[in-house]
């Protein structure tokens, strides 16, 4: 049983969140400081994206940057993504989409808070999760990631859990997505089937918004922070919607709220025509 929700709405709430997280991702950086990707300057729509996330009421307590954090897997992408991230006092966690270079990758945040696998904060389980295949734009999670998967959701049966990694595990209405998605799904959801404490899962990946409840079970995906893809389309095509985030509130009851926020007031521009990148 599923149904859409909306992701722009932030339901009021008269409790206080235990856990606050600002989810950004997709951002597609490059070495070069005037790199664009399909004419947008991505390295400024991150930060247009940033100021707006710094208008919230509250700070995050964790960051969570879902993959495709560069473009051209370079180290220098990387360090600079670091360097942007040290604004945030709370952990931030990286971890790789389909353009990123894991190894690259790892060299900058090695012995850093941003390879952490899980968190327990909150009263929740953070789960986090590398759905990266070397070469290839489809997701699958390795053995090793789901029997990791599995010995955290052993180990905490009781706590309610989210679980973030860069691929869709769902349709999401999109013809030409269809095959670069979690190619896995099927086994990743047996592994959580019967695991009552899941209660989100969290992925970039799609460039733009997605929100449903299926069985009991917030799905949700995220626009990137530079260009987005048009919802619902046949073929590969760009949307004129504005780069954004998402907000999620983590209560002690195992509930949650998000929304996402987008940089209208960001001037940008970008190849509308493009055949992909």
């Amino acid at each position: 049983m599923s149904s859409r929700v909306s992701p722009e709405i932030n339901a009021s709430r008269t409790s206080t969140p235990t856990l606050r997280i600002l989810q950004l991702t997709d951002p597609h950086l490059m070495a070069d400081p005037d790199g664009e990707l399909l004419g947008m300057n991505t390295r400024d729509s991150l930060d247009a994206v940033m100021a707006l996330a710094s208008k919230e009421p509250h700070a995050p307590d964790l960051v969570i940057a879902s993959g495709d954090i560069a473009q051209d897997g370079s180290e220098v992408a990387y360090r600079i993504f670091q360097e942007k991230m040290s604004r945030y006092a709370c952990p931030v966690i990286w971890f790789p989409g389909n353009h990123d270079d894991t190894e690259a990758m790892q060299r900058v945040t090695a012995g850093t808070r941003a390879e952490q696998r899980r968190v327990l904060d909150g009263g929740w389980q953070l789960i986090f999760l590398n759905s990266a295949v070397p070469g290839k734009v489809y997701g699958e999670l390795a053995e090793t990631e789901l029997d990791f998967l599995r010995e955290c959701l052993a180990q905490y049966p009781d706590r309610p859990t989210l679980i973030a990694f860069h691929h869709h595990p769902v349709d999401v209405n999109c013809g030409w997505m269809s095959e670069i998605g979690l190619t896995n799904s099927d086994v990743f959801m047996a592994a959580i089937a019967g695991h009552a404490q899941v209660k989100a899962l969290l992925w970039g990946h799609i460039h733009q918004s997605w929100d449903e409840e299926r069985d009991g079970i917030r799905l949700m995906a995220t626009p990137s922070t530079c260009i987005q893809f048009a919802p619902g389309s046949t073929e590969f095509s760009i949307d004129e919607q504005a780069p954004g985030y998402r907000w999620l509130d983590l209560y002690a009851d195992g509930t949650l709220n998000s929304y996402i926020r987008r940089a209208e007031d960001y001037a940008f521009t970008v190849d509308m025509n493009s055949q992909g990148y």
